[in-house]
């Protein structure tokens, strides 16, 4: 049989109206409720309200419009043999259903989003068709992804108005990962307010190269090609990702043109300047020798100029929003290479809460998504001589990358470029002296530099070397029992210091 009659509930309504007029054009009822019947009736098309369909109001401002049994008859009742009593009881049958779900997750992707507005986008009605028109997919269509509008007018044309079997089966499989999905956000959400117990629900994605090593497995779950895809190369790794992920997260601090290398991880170079080829030979002159095998990542597409810089150097994987078609045809030569393109959605997905094993189970911690402090620092200039204005912007510059630094963490920058950079070691102390001595190997002076802390100075010892060096001003977050003792340290050698009262660890 044709798909003779449509309901449509939706709250994104991309490609609404060509889909609805491309069924109507096809002799398709069109059935709607509340501001989906109002967008489809603005654009001129015949549309039944369900309350007039049903004969009953909606009701409780909208929180129940579609809870009837000649909606959800009309969607599971078996055309085969429920077919005599659906005619008795006047439940004519709903051929296609159109729902997708209230914002849940973008209402509570804000931040301080009050419980009250959560619990409204939790959507009832809508879950309940999707369930019942899924699980009688047999003689239904269902849509619940816009992108399928199009396939399923492709269907219906090779079908003499109609869909496949085996292709509604389809359709009901993702809805049904949708529903699971939505369900799990919910849940998620409200028992993170309660500390309660939590649910992973993902997909598989891939079967990576190895882990850590060779040796080790490993599986890639979730959505991660919605964010970033590959366009040549090898297969990704553990470590891959976990490289994807670092770069992509300190690249977005950034909006001025800019070029990040990393290394394990940790950026071992970071430069920004009015076009990439200047920016990268600010971050490439940090650290010459560690971005061998490593990761280049940037903000803006790959130009054909940079590429023919950066191809002369062996990359592990280069991430960029685009390449210039000269790019790729200077990358194709290196068919190992992984060039990975980064969606502008990214962002979604850095702010994700973080997850990692711990021993019997796991542990879930919000993001450290943005440098907390960075628009206060002159409300808490901590030393007698104020920062100039180059020295404001490079602590602002640096402040943002040290806090992508494996802790202990110290940066050594200008204003548009790092020149020393010491991670992940016992002491502060010692960060600041490797940090120091992988300028002076770079050949790079750190005269009038500023020096970056992602955690307090425990003591005067780790400013004093950064001063010994040649910086004039430090940005730390403070909070240590000798923080006098550090601002003193500070005093004695005319350097500027802020605090910027949170820390960034970074493990």
């Amino acid at each position: 049989m044709t798909i003779q009659r449509a309901l449509f509930s939706v709250s994104d309504k991309a490609g609404l109206v060509p889909f609805a007029q491309n069924l109507h054009d096809h002799g398709v009822e069109l059935l709607s409720t509340g501001g989906t019947a109002k967008a489809l009736r603005e654009a001129g098309l015949p549309v039944i309200d369900v309350s007039e369909y049903t004969g009953a109001p909606e009701l409780f401002e909208g929180r129940v419009k579609t809870l009837h049994p000649k909606v959800h008859g009309g969607l599971l009742f078996r055309r085969d043999d429920h077919g005599a009593q659906a005619t008795d009881h006047d439940i004519p049958p709903i051929d296609l259903l159109v729902v997708n779900l209230y914002p849940f997750e973008a209402t509570v992707a804000r931040e301080d989003v009050p419980l009250e507005e959560a619990i409204e986008q939790i959507d009832i009605g809508g879950p309940a068709l999707l369930r019942g028109a899924s699980k009688n997919y047999r003689d239904v269509t269902v849509i619940t992804d816009p992108a399928d509008y199009d396939k399923v007018l492709e269907e219906m044309a090779a079908n003499d108005g109609n869909t496949t079997l085996a292709f509604r089966e389809a359709l009901a499989i993702k809805v049904y990962q949708r529903t699971g999905e939505y369900d799990q956000a919910i849940s998620n959400w409200l028992v993170t307010r309660s500390n309660k117990s939590v649910t992973i629900n993902l997909p598989h994605a891939e079967d990576l190269r190895y882990g850590d090593n060779p040796h080790q497995k490993a599986t890639l779950y979730g959505n991660f090609s919605d964010y970033f895809t590959k366009l040549q190369g090898k297969g990704l790794s553990y470590t891959n990702i976990l490289d994807i992920e670092s770069a992509s997260a300190l690249i977005s601090e950034f909006e001025e043109p800019t070029v990040a290398i990393l290394k394990h991880t940790n950026p071992c170079g970071v430069g920004s300047a009015e076009d990439l080829v200047s920016a990268w030979d600010k971050a490439f002159a940090t650290d010459q020798q560690a971005p061998f095998g490593g990761v280049i990542v940037m903000n803006r597409p790959m130009t054909g100029a940079l590429a023919e810089v950066v191809s002369k150097i062996f990359t592990d994987v280069i991430i960029a929003p685009g390449y210039e078609a000269e790019a790729m045809a200077i990358f194709s030569k290196k068919k190992n290479l992984r060039l990975m393109q980064m969606s502008d959605r990214v962002s979604e997905c850095l702010d994700s809460p973080v997850i990692k094993s711990a021993p019997g189970g796991l542990m879930v911690m919000d993001n450290d998504s943005r440098a907390l402090g960075i628009d206060t620092l002159l409300d808490n200039i901590k030393t007698k001589r104020q920062p100039t204005a180059s020295e404001i912007d490079a602590m602002k510059f640096g402040w943002r990358i040290v806090k992508h630094v494996k802790s202990n963490a110290i940066v050594f920058t200008g204003s548009d470029r790092t020149l020393g950079i010491g991670a992940g070691q016992m002491s502060r102390v010692d960060s600041c002296r490797i940090a120091v001595w992988k300028a002076h190997e770079a050949g790079l002076s750190l005269d009038e530099s500023i020096v970056a802390s992602d955690a307090l100075f425990p003591f005067a010892d780790g400013l004093i070397a950064a001063s010994d060096a040649g910086a004039k001003a430090a940005i730390q977050p403070g909070g240590s029992i000798r923080d006098e003792e550090v601002i003193t340290a500070a005093d004695e050698r005319d350097m500027a210091m802020v605090f910027t009262g949170h820390r960034h660890f970074r493990h």
